[in-house]
């Protein structure tokens, strides 16, 4: 081997010494590999930023941005309330979420699936009187091997088409996925509707700022209107339809005050004041149609529609509310506020938020332009709590994400437009339709994500620029020569899938990839199962907490420890090794 070999591969495994160490953060890991790598020679001054303008980024930074847009409609997670329904045993419970979180995470980036269905699972944990423990690490698994039928399912199956383009010219279509992971993901969901009594039972969450501040219930008004399906239904019928998690304090009718009596039929037009949980509040007010809005919106803040959001707050001691309500203060007119809810410890409030007089302690969500937010609440006297986020008073695009993110996927399905095109023009589109304002599609991307992925590319490469990746794929071929094919294949599922672990997915197919791609010509195969069996290995890690953002995401929700993934992942791994190697050779023969 040369120098530049041997340089290759060193900085790649000092690469991943400093992933697995931990004490740098995954993005400034690959910063100082490309700055090693520069400094070594390896990669030319002129392609250090290559790896930023490739259409990998513009994918990946596209499909977050569109997911974020989908879960912001809400519309997966209503479906899953209708269904939970008539669904109330703990593993039915279980394989309506995990199945859910599995088709999804085929349409949308699985972390953004997962996300989504999150506050479904807690609800559902509720009614079955279970932990959201025992729904969390399954659905983050199911997330993953959903992400495994779609091109933009997760990131390694868009890597991992670019180097099928690089090495036969034709990349891997959006669908071309879906024999080998929907096979995967209804193994993988069969096992954990009944593997999923292998996470401890007695795992909780940590307490949230707003459980250690009592913050619970919220009151707020809605209004019923035209459309809405609370129309005809009584009082108790509206409260049964929630699940009982919405109280109705009061009912106004043509600005008087009605009975509120569970047999009180509801009408169009009526005010509802509402008091419960922020998220209670918040799907009651989308499922049955409820408007917050007062339509008097001007023409500033028409303007700034996209900057609008709302803040969780509390009153101090010292602030203007104090003895004051929001329509005396004339909070709208003169500071662009609106109150959307009010909470005070031990009380159910059942006025209008607006004519609530407010004291010290009293905890409001206030709506306006978030940019001036930080001023305003300064000059009230309220502390903002940014611990929490509260989606009350947020509003929603409904189909509208939907139909620009399934007329992406079908051009690109089809091959009329380029893939990083199509998902580039259709983030731009959810944000100039309004769908996904402008603030929370950069929130929504994942930048460290994006500058791992810059600063990898050409480190990466490096493997193939001085042949160094031919050199240990030469190696593994001689290894493997005596190994039956189905060896071979399995082979490099199981080294991706021991990889993952250590590396981000993303990196894992980066570095694997090439040498799996150059292993199978070596052995006179084709390269297609190989290619597959990287995708898969890099897209299933199910052993820690660290190797892929589900399985972070639902830690700290779930009171997981690090050694609890193993306890369901290992067999699950174990089930992708042994029903993948066939499934992938029969998908992709060599």
């Amino acid at each position: 081997m040369t120098l530049n070999q041997w340089l290759s591969i060193a900085t790649l495994c000092g690469m991943m010494i400093l992933f697995v160490w931990g004490r740098f953060r995954y993005d400034v890991t690959a910063i100082i590999a490309l700055l090693a790598a520069l400094a070594l020679g390896l990669v030319p001054p002129e392609k250090a930023f290559s790896g930023f303008s490739d259409d990998i980024v513009i994918i990946i930074a596209s499909a977050l941005v569109l997911s974020a847009a989908v879960q912001r409609t809400g519309v997966v997670e209503q479906a899953v309330n209708w269904v939970s329904q008539w669904v109330r045993r703990p593993g039915s419970q279980l394989f309506v979420l995990t199945a859910s979180v599995g088709v999804v995470s085929g349409l949308i980036k699985n972390i953004g699936a997962l996300a989504m269905m999150m506050p479904a699972a807690s609800q559902m944990a509720r009614r079955s009187h279970s932990t959201p423990s025992r729904f969390l690490m399954p659905m983050a698994f199911a997330s993953l091997l959903g992400g495994l039928t779609t091109m933009i399912g997760t990131s390694p199956n868009i890597i991992v088409s670019r180097v099928r383009e690089e090495l036969t010219g034709e990349p891997f279509r959006m669908f071309d996925y879906l024999p080998t992971g929907l096979g995967m993901l209804v193994i993988g969901l069969v096992f954990l509707r009944f593997g999923y009594r292998l996470v401890p039972a007695d795992r909780r969450a940590a307490a949230t700022m707003g459980e250690a501040l009592n913050i619970s219930d919220y009151t707020t008004e809605a209004t019923v209107s035209e459309l809405s399906s609370a129309i005809g239904e009584t009082i108790g019928e509206f409260v049964d339809h929630h699940d009982g998690e919405v109280e109705v304090t009061a009912l106004l009718r043509a600005g008087l005050r009605g009975d509120v009596h569970p047999d009180t039929h509801i009408a169009q037009g009526d005010v509802l004041i509402l008091s419960g949980d922020p998220d209670a509040l918040e799907r009651a007010i989308v499922r049955s149609q409820l408007t917050l809005d007062d339509h008097e919106e001007d023409d500033e803040h028409q303007r700034a529609r996209d900057e609008i959001g709302v803040i969780e707050g509390v009153v101090t001691t010292e602030s203007a509310f104090v003895g004051n309500t929001a329509g005396r203060l004339m909070l709208k007119e003169r500071m662009g506020l609106r109150l959307v809810a009010i909470s005070r410890r031990g009380e159910s409030l059942r006025n209008k938020p607006g004519n609530v007089v407010l004291a010290a302690g009293d905890v409001v969500v206030l709506q306006g332009v978030l940019e001036e937010m930080p001023g305003r609440l300064q000059q009230l006297g309220v502390l903002p709590l940014a611990q929490r986020h509260i989606r009350l008073g947020m509003s929603r695009s409904g189909w509208l994400a939907l139909a620009i993110l399934a007329l992406a996927m079908i051009t690109t399905a089809t091959g009329l437009i380029p893939v990083a095109v199509a998902f580039f023009a259709a983030a731009g589109a959810v944000i100039i339709t309004g769908a996904l304002p402008v603030n929370d599609a950069y929130e929504a991307i994942e930048w460290p994500i994006l500058v791992m992925l810059g600063a990898l590319i050409p480190v990466s490469e490096t493997l193939q620029t001085t042949g160094a990746s031919d050199i240990l794929a030469s190696e593994l071929s001689r290894l493997a020569r005596d190994m039956p094919p189905w060896g071979a294949v399995a082979m490099v599922l199981a080294a991706s899938m021991a990889v993952t672990p250590f590396l981000n997915n993303a990196a894992t197919v980066l570095v694997v990839a090439p040498i799996a791609a150059v292993f199978a010509t070596d052995l006179g195969y084709r390269p297609d199962a190989f290619l597959m069996a990287t995708a898969i290995g890099a897209g299933c890690d199910f052993l820690t907490p660290i190797g892929h953002q589900c399985n972070t995401l639902v830690m700290g929700p779930g009171g997981y420890r690090f050694g609890d993934y193993a306890r369901l992942g290992a067999p699950l791994s174990l089930l992708v090794l042994g029903v993948g190697t066939p499934l992938i050779m029969y998908c992709w023969p060599l």
